[in-house]
């Protein structure tokens, strides 16, 4: 008797699938981090919540833009990751004083994506620009000075793009037939 695991199965089904399960994720995130900053008590484990949906959907990006560019879908889920680990670090005080607020690796990991849409056939452009115009507002965390000027600005372009993804993935996914043209042309 073989025990099945959903996220596996969510990498090895459709391109559709992925993509919803992706959106899936993506809004737990959205919902794990809002709820971080709203209740004080919960917030460790809120966002351990946030940090295991990125996770999830930093692994099924990676396959869906596969097919747009393999290494930069690769250099995408670094980042990703590494923000990932930054952020579920940074509250314990272990990492070194020069790595950077998570957002940095995020914002780096949303210009990626962003492109990797742009690029793609299989998603609406104006998702990608809107990704890429919240990975700039992420990229301002790379100065605590310029943060403070501009906050809260700065944060309203990464999360209406990101929120934007969100609902697509959720209400329309991919398209199917261009991803798999796409998949095909490069394999």
């Amino acid at each position: 008797m073989s025990t099945s695991n959903p996220f596996q199965n969510a990498i090895a089904s459709s391109p559709q699938s992925k993509a919803r399960v992706a959106g899936v994720f993506y809004l737990g995130t959205i919902i794990a981090g809002a709820s971080a900053l709203v209740f004080a008590n919960g917030q460790m484990i809120a966002n351990m919540v946030a940090t295991i949906c990125y996770v999830g959907v930093t692994l099924l990006f990676y396959h869906i833009f596969k097919p747009v560019n393999k290494n930069i879908s690769l250099l995408a889920a670094f980042f990703s990751l590494a923000g990932c680990v930054s952020g579920a670090l940074r509250p314990y005080a272990v990492l070194p004083s020069f790595i950077p607020n998570p957002l940095v690796f995020f914002g780096v990991y949303c210009l990626l994506i962003g492109y990797l849409i742009f690029r793609s056939t299989f998603l609406p452009k104006i998702l990608g620009v809107l990704m890429a115009i919240g990975g700039l507002g992420w990229l301002t965390f790379l100065s605590p000075s310029l943060v403070d000027s501009l906050a809260p600005f700065n944060l309203a372009p990464g999360i209406l793009g990101e929120s934007a993804l969100t609902l697509w993935l959720l209400a329309k996914g991919v398209n199917v037939q261009e991803w798999k043209k796409l998949a095909l042309a490069n394999a």
